[in-house]
């Protein structure tokens, strides 16, 4: 599907105005249904789609394992894209005892949440074997944008990376919302059976609480922004065991906890 339209535009200069075209990322809504039930739409980058459907159901706590997931269409409608799921009984079940009446914005991590306990969910705390240096971590920030086609055209999407413990980006998966390119990486990686012990995630936004629970939701362990932190991710990750970087550019990047996994 296209992820990018051109568009014409006038290019302002003090004392020049010229004529071009621009590259604009594609924002469309994406319907997501589980046995033929709607549940959330969400505006979403019209790509890797399958990968959304199965990030975005394993960290909503919408199905358990990736096997729950039964299968994926995605079907293109008037107006937008529909990817009807089939789940399996026992947690369709469950998901009709806990709807919650979702419109997804773009930068929407909580939608629809109507009461605190809905919006501050808390899963296992996150395994403590991951580590990593601080040059692997600086070794992923300084490779980030090589890996971010549909940015570098745009200049509007968010990237969410898997890395390896030596900092070498392995996967990563574009939208233009953060929690989306999140979802996206993390139903990439489930589909492969990935050990979340085996690297760390990158994210190329602020750290929200949802970002990092999305991580810890799937066990991830160590979590690197490259713009700050809030103080509700931060409280968060200390409450999942999560490692929570902030602040990540070249040369330079703040640690807010579990410092013990990143050594000199």
């Amino acid at each position: 599907m296209t992820t990018s339209r051109v568009v014409a535009v006038r290019n302002w200069k003090p004392a020049e105005h010229t004529g071009g075209t621009d590259h604009i990322a594609v924002e469309t809504p994406v319907a997501l249904t589980y046995n033929r039930q709607p549940h959330v739409v969400m505006m979403v980058t019209p790509a890797d789609l399958e990968d959304f459907a199965l990030g975005f159901s394993l960290t909503e706590g919408l199905i358990g394992a990736p096997d729950d997931l039964l299968a994926v269409r995605v079907i293109p409608r008037e107006g937008g894209i529909e990817v009807a799921m089939s789940i399996t009984e026992p947690w369709f079940d469950r998901l009709a005892t806990q709807r919650r009446n979702l419109t997804g914005r773009t930068g929407c991590g909580l939608c629809g949440a109507e009461r605190i306990e809905q919006a501050l969910r808390y899963p296992e705390p996150v395994g403590d074997r991951v580590r990593v240096t601080h040059a692997a971590v600086q070794q992923a920030l300084a490779t980030m944008r090589e890996h971010q086609p549909l940015q570098g055209v745009t200049g509007a999407t968010h990237g969410a990376a898997w890395c390896d413990l030596q900092g070498n980006i392995g996967l990563l998966r574009e939208d233009v919302g953060r929690h989306n390119a999140l979802d996206k990486l993390i139903g990439a990686l489930a589909r492969q059976g990935f050990d979340p012990q085996n690297g760390f995630v990158l994210v190329s936004s602020r750290a929200s609480y949802e970002m990092v629970y999305k991580a810890a939701a799937v066990g991830m362990e160590l979590i690197v922004a490259v713009s700050a932190p809030t103080t509700l991710a931060i409280e968060f990750a200390e409450r999942a065991g999560v490692t929570l970087v902030g602040f990540g550019r070249p040369g330079r990047h703040n640690v807010y906890t579990f410092e013990q996994r990143i050594t000199d």
